[in-house]
Formats: C-alpha cells, structure tokens, sequence
C-alpha cells in the first residue's frame, strides 16, 4: 500500500505552502525520514523527510507549486506503481511508429500548414487555492527554441507565487499565444509544443523520393548532430544569465554562500542550476580559499591603514556585482510581501511613538574582551554584545508589565513569561525568530539561543513555530553601523527594542576623588518604539532607563568569567 507524502503544517498561521525542489525523482529508493523535497511558505524554508521507506512512486505536485496543508505531494510504494507508470510510458512510443509508419508524408507536411495544429498546449496553471488568474512575466525560450520536459519554459506570477511553467513535453517551441505582461485566467494556454520545427520538413523530403519512409529517418539522424552543438550552448549561456533558470530560493542561497551563478554550469532539466549545484561550487570554493590561504594571509595589514581608496574599491564592487538590477523591475518574493504586508498593518492598527536614550557600556565592552575566549572555549558560541541587551531587557521587563503585554479588543492581556524575538537579517528578508522563556535563561542560554536560532535563519531550517510567539521584540540595527533606529512594533507586541552601533564618544564621569573628569566612554543609543494606546511616554521611559542604568552597571561578571 502506498504512503502519501503530505504538505505539513509549519506554523500556527501558516495554511498553504509552495513545493521549492524535489530532492528526489520517481523511482528512487528513500529511506524512513531521509529528506525527499524542500517546501517553503512566507515564514520559513524547511525540508520535508520521508514518511516511510521504499519507492518514490508518484509526484503529484510540481515544483513551484503552491497548496494547502494537508495535500497529497507524492506517494511513496513498494515501486510497483513507478513500474507501471514506466512500462505504459514505454509501450506508447513502440505502438506510434507501426501505425504511423507508412503516414510519414503527412507528417512532414502538418507542420507547413501550421505548426501549433496537433501540438501540446502549455496552459497557465492554477497556482493556489484562491488563484485564478495569473501574469506571463517572461518567456525563457522563444518560436523555434528546442524544449525538453520538464525544462522551465516561462515565468509566471499571481498575488501569491512567482514561479516557472516547465514544459509538458519535448519538442519545438512552434507558437506563443500569451505575451510578457499579459494577465491571464488558470487553464489559458500560453503557448504550443509541436515535433519539429516547419522549416525543417522541406529540407527534407527532396533528397530521397523513392524511400520515403526512410529518408526522413536517416536525415534526421544526419541532423541530429547538428542539433547536438546547441546542447553546449546552455554552458556558454549562463554568462547570459537567461538560458539557466534559478529559483529565488536558489538564488537566495548563493548569495548567502557567495557564489557566482554565472560562473556554474546547472546539472537539472535544461541546464537548470539548483540547489546542489550552488553547495557544491561553494564547497569547492572554501577548499581553493584552503589551499591559497598562505597566499592571502597579509591581508590582515590593510584595516590598519583603512584608506579611502579601499572603500571605493569595495563599492566599486558592489556595484558591479548589483549591475544587473539596474532598470530593471521585479516581483516581490512571497517573504517580501508578507512582511510589507505586516509593517503596514502594525502601522495601521497602532499608535506607535519611538524614544531614545545614550548607553554607557564602557564595562560592557571591558568584561566581554576579558571573557570572549573562555566563554567560547566554555559554551562553544561566541559571546557577541546581545546577550547582554537580551539579559538587561527581559529583566527589566518583569519590572515593567505593560512593556510585556498586547491589545486584545477592549483588554490589556499581560503576559506571564517573557519570549522575546530577536531580529535576524537574512538574504530572504527579516525574520523574528523567538527566544521562548527568556526571562528564566542567563547569558550564557540566551548567547546559544542566540546563535542557534540566528544560524538556522539563515540557513532556511528555522521551523515556523520559531517564528511565532513573541512578547517583546529586540532587532540589532547597529550591526550594520546604525547609531539607532525607530523600529516597527512587531505586531501582536507594543513594544521593540533597538539597539544601535557601539561608538568610542568623550564623557564625563568621576574619578577615585569623586572629581568629574572627561574620559575616552563606550556608547550606544537604545530606542524603543511604543504603542502609545496604552504605553505612554513616561512608561516607555521608565523601562528603558532600568535597562540603561542595568547595562551601564555591568554587573554580568559572575555569568560570563
């Protein structure tokens, strides 16, 4: 009996999801929970493991696809069902030549007269539950491009899913009927796949009259070889960037694993790059990088002189490098619209009022160069400045109960335990992956909270329960050089924290006499964005100063020596 593979649920919220790439095809053998396709949804991208062992029978949704939760993907059997799909696809091609064998004319005479009469039609596919309609945005091959099944022959894009329609057949690419930018319902072809291409038949017929059965026969075969120079040209057209498709998400991971798509050759349908192609050329990457690491290894003395001729040279690179985007227009991807879609309403459904405060972190920054490398030799992660934030925040959160509350109708609900969600940049878009119970974890749990839900992120293995949940909110703005911010509240919450970018500034303290004197102080702005509904700025206030008097004390001595 065969076992369905079904579309899981990953998250509270989350009732649909789209299949990224099938890690397995029919007829693979798979393995209790071994990872057979990678799904993703516009929370999180995760893999989905087998249900049971044994054969890929069946895939009954492609990719790119987008379904609800609880639909059937794929069946997983003893391989009798692949068998018999197999041998009836093979049957069908050795019955065709016996009866069409002596109509070898007529054939090649159907496509003078058209060639999109007797062709298989490539329709718009119905891309989610609510979809019915859907926009052509661009046409990968074009009239007379050669297509195999399976290769992604056009761009497609709803309000849901940008996605490609992958041929249903080999053949001729003979006729387009839907142009770039043209809205179209589910089930509207966009185009025809015929045998051959028209121009080809005429060529054909006037060297062998006699036999004409099989003079067609053997000039194909003559001109097979002909075709066969076209088949490089996928490798020469990814300097193009056009031949090859890339999915987002595919596109998404080489960029986190800086790698260059123009310089790899795709091993799927069509010269199609995925994700293996990109983990692989990454990994030979690192291993050149290892080999030519005693080469490079004066680089260190350049930050010493930081010249501004540097700082050009590193923009003049980005530059190149974001060449490509330049007068050009793109569909959001599914991330970017979930989260537009969710600032705006925060905006919208709250009053939302930022204030701002000076931070003296001096003894912050003093215990953390003193502890860094026993605490990484001790709890196996890096002990960055956010543990500290996390620590003081949620502290001070206990104190102040209306920081850790939401609005519910006409009612305050305050919360009994203090799940704060941490701000993580990714090359998907801003995710907020939850640091559950964190008022009950000391520096230490929450730096590996930190850094496990931080890399998993990134990495797209984040579940999307992990993204949920939260009562308060920090985001580390000054990662990127920010001083602070006026972040968003992220909704249900009435309140995100930020801290900004830790800077040398002179500041007057007092010294062993009590006398005031200036000294060289480490710094950094906190800011916190409020619903101003039921925060108002005393409040907000309040909290942020026990939060800067609990850092600027710097009294976590005993947690991370």
């Amino acid at each position: 009996m065969s076992e369905p593979i079904k579309m899981p649920a990953l998250g509270e919220s989350v009732d649909e999801g789209t299949v990224t790439t099938w890690l397995k095809n029919v007829g693979d053998t798979v393995e209790a929970d071994e990872p057979i396709l990678e799904v993703s949804t516009d929370k999180v991208d995760t893999e989905v493991p087998a249900p049971a062992s044994g054969v890929l029978e069946s895939i009954e949704v492609g990719e790119d696809e987008t379904v609800s939760v609880g639909t059937v993907l794929g069946y997983i059997g003893d391989g009798s069902g692949a068998a018999a799909a197999e041998e009836s696809v093979a049957e069908e091609p050795q019955e065709e030549p016996k009866v069409e064998a002596p109509k070898e004319e007529p054939k090649a005479e159907a496509p003078k007269s058209g060639g999109s009469t007797g062709g298989v039609e490539v329709k718009m596919p119905a891309l989610g539950e609510s979809v019915d309609e859907g926009t052509v945005t661009t046409w990968l091959k074009q009239v007379g491009d050669e297509v195999e099944e399976d290769e992604p022959i056009v761009e497609v894009s709803t309000d849901k899913v940008d996605t490609e329609v992958p041929a249903p057949a080999s053949g001729v690419l003979t006729e387009i009927k839907v142009s770039e930018d043209e809205t179209v319902g589910v089930g509207t072809v966009l185009a025809v796949i015929g045998g051959e291409m028209p121009a080809e038949a005429p060529a054909e017929e006037p060297k062998a009259e006699e036999p004409k059965a099989e003079a067609p026969k053997e000039e194909a075969k003559a001109e097979a070889p002909k075709a066969a120079p076209a088949a490089p040209a996928p490798a020469a057209a990814p300097a193009d960037g056009k031949s090859a498709y890339v999915t987002p998400i595919v596109r998404k991971l080489a960029r986190e694993l800086g790698v260059d798509l123009d310089s790899i050759s795709g091993t799927g349908v069509g010269g199609r790059i995925r994700r293996q192609d990109v983990e692989a050329a990454a990994e030979a990457a690192k291993t050149a990088a290892a080999t030519s690491a005693p080469a490079a290894a004066p680089a260190p003395a350049a930050p010493t002189a930081a010249p501004a001729g540097n700082v050009k040279s590193q923009i003049a690179e980005k530059a190149k490098e974001a060449a490509s985007l330049r007068g050009t227009r793109q569909k959001m991807t599914g991330v970017r619209k979930a989260i537009a879609k969710h600032m705006v309403e925060s905006l919208q459904v709250s009053a939302q009022l930022t204030t701002v405060m000076e931070v003296d972190v001096t003894r912050i920054v003093n215990l953390r160069a003193r502890a860094k490398e026993s605490f990484r030799a001790r709890e196996g992660v890096n002990l960055t400045y956010l543990p500290f934030f996390v620590q003081a925040a949620t502290e001070a959160l206990k104190a102040h109960p209306i920081i850790n509350s939401s609005v519910e109708g006409n009612e305050i609900v305050y919360h009994d335990a203090e799940h704060v969600g941490i701000a993580v940049d990714t090359e998907r878009g801003l995710f907020v992956p939850v640091i559950k119970n964190a008022g009950d974890l000391n520096i230490s749990g929450i730096a590996k909270q930190i850094a496990d839900l931080a890399a998993r992120t990134r990495e797209g293995q984040i579940k999307g329960d992990e993204l949920s949940g939260s009562t308060f909110t920090i985001t580390n703005t000054g990662s990127a050089g920010a001083i602070f911010d006026t972040p968003i509240i992220n909704q249900p919450n009435v309140a995100i924290m930020g801290t900004g970018a830790i800077f040398k500034a002179p500041g007057v303290v007092k010294d062993q006499d009590g006398n005031e004197v200036i000294s060289i102080r480490s710094k950094c702005f906190l800011s916190i964005s409020y619903d101003h509904r039921i925060i108002d700025g005393a409040a907000a206030s309040r909290y942020l100063r026990d939060v800067k008097f609990r850092l600027e004390e710097g009294d976590f001595g005993n947690e991370v020596l």
